[in-house]
């Protein structure tokens, strides 16, 4: 039987996905030549907002359609968010939440006597819980591997689901970090992406951090680049930061999550730290890392949000000058603090925020792109676009666009960037 998967969401969800394909793989399960039709189809699902949730329900209506006699595994975030929410499993045959995926085998054998549905989903209950060892192999349809070594979440921010989505966090130990990397390296994988739900947690009530993470993964022969995922501010402590610093092959890339640049929004948001504090820690990066590239997320129309608080952020982030922003308006979601709190704000109103905070930021990010102009930088080589450029990477993840022939894709190349433009830089082999 073949199978695809449809994979919606974060880093993890595409980590935890190819683990899914691995696993099929070695039962003796194929990978359908057409990504729209398998005999199995698995939908590793998010849940970080409402809009999200009707994505999740039109894919698993549009995959029943193209395969009506098709078996559907619905995965991820949203079944195990929402298990009683039944009406989100219908057209699926197999519901299993984030804790027993590994079963995803004996649940397609047990459905293929039975045909009668089955619902796994297994509750985030224990606070002491030990992550899973999942590990993977290859990283299919990637030049860079992600690893996840850590799972879960204690915050719970007043506007997220994820907590009750991924439990407590958790970390995958030492030893199996550096025998994954070791593998991956061994299938010519040059970078390495550590990723996690709440990353700056790895190590949280053990005896490591995420420091001895980065350590390990650039110990490895055959990697020459490590990077971080997406991370929060709370734990990212000057030392850690200095640890990062003395290993040359991590890369100064760091999306340092800030939701928001007013302190009130960020108290009603339940966020673990002020303005003062990320300011600094993001001048710690900055003078431990050359040419450090900032990124981030930021929310407008958070509940209660007036256009006082609106335009702090946005100086906010403006005085930090990031080199990109993810601007998203806030969206309630059921099951949450924030839901339930007056003031909410109008769709007009948060669009109106959204567009504004959206063109400064890409000013920020064209003034950034800017400053590279002139240096060299070496690339690691992604894919060859329209039959007339390769794209890649430079270390601290300034998009390049290199018009040559025959570079081959995964490999690291020095390259002098020459001109900016507003989503990428264009450079020339050094």
């Amino acid at each position: 039987m073949n199978f695809n998967i449809i994979t919606l969401g974060c880093k993890v969800n595409q980590y935890e996905s190819q683990m899914m394909t691995e696993l099929l793989k070695s039962n003796g399960f194929t990978l359908s030549s057409d990504k729209d039709k398998a005999d199995i189809t698995i939908i590793n699902t998010c849940t970080v907002t409402a809009v999200t949730d009707a994505k999740n329900r039109k894919i698993i209506h549009k995959t029943r359609r193209n395969n009506p006699d098709g078996i559907i595994v619905l995965t991820g975030c949203m079944p195990q968010a929402f298990p009683d929410r039944t009406t989100d499993f219908d057209g699926c045959d197999i519901v299993l939440g984030n804790k027993r995926r590994k079963m995803l085998v004996d649940s397609i054998n047990e459905f293929l006597t039975t045909h009668q549905q089955i619902i796994n989903i297994e509750t985030h209950d224990n606070k002491n819980a030990e992550y899973e060892s999942f590990t993977v192999q290859n990283f299919e349809g990637h030049t860079r591997a992600f690893v996840k070594i850590e799972d879960g979440c204690n915050r719970f921010c007043s506007y997220c689901i994820i907590p009750y989505a991924r439990g407590r966090v958790r970390s995958k130990r030492p030893e199996d970090i550096k025998t994954e990397i070791e593998n991956l390296a061994q299938n010519s994988y040059k970078e390495i992406v550590l990723v996690g739900i709440n990353l700056s947690a790895y190590g949280q009530g053990k005896s490591f951090n995420l420091a001895d993470a980065v350590d390990i993964a650039c110990s490895v022969d055959g990697i020459e680049r490590v990077r971080l995922g997406s991370f929060e501010p709370e734990m990212m402590y000057k030392e850690l930061i200095e640890r990062f610093s003395r290993q040359e092959k991590f890369c100064p890339q760091f999306h340092l999550s800030l939701q928001s640049g007013c302190n009130a929004t960020l108290k009603r948001m339940r966020r673990q730290y002020d303005c003062d504090e990320y300011l600094r820690i993001v001048e710690t990066l900055r003078n431990n890392f050359d040419n450090a590239s900032i990124t981030t997320d930021v929310m407008v129309g958070f509940a209660g949000e007036t256009d006082e608080e609106f335009n702090e952020s946005l100086e906010f982030v403006k005085k930090v000058g990031f080199s990109k922003v993810h601007v998203f308006p806030y969206s309630q979601r059921k099951g949450t603090l924030a839901d339930k709190m007056d003031n909410q704000i109008d769709p007009k109103t948060k669009d109106a925020r959204s567009k504004l905070m959206t063109k400064e930021c890409d000013i920020l990010r064209k003034n950034f792109f800017e400053s590279q102009v002139g240096l060299t930088e070496t690339v690691l080589v992604e894919r060859f676009r329209n039959n007339e450029y390769y794209e890649g990477y430079t270390m601290n993840y300034t998009p390049v666009r290199i018009y040559c022939e025959n570079i081959p894709t995964g490999e690291i190349v020095n390259v002098k960037l020459t001109e900016a433009f507003d989503d990428y830089c264009v450079g020339e082999l050094v």
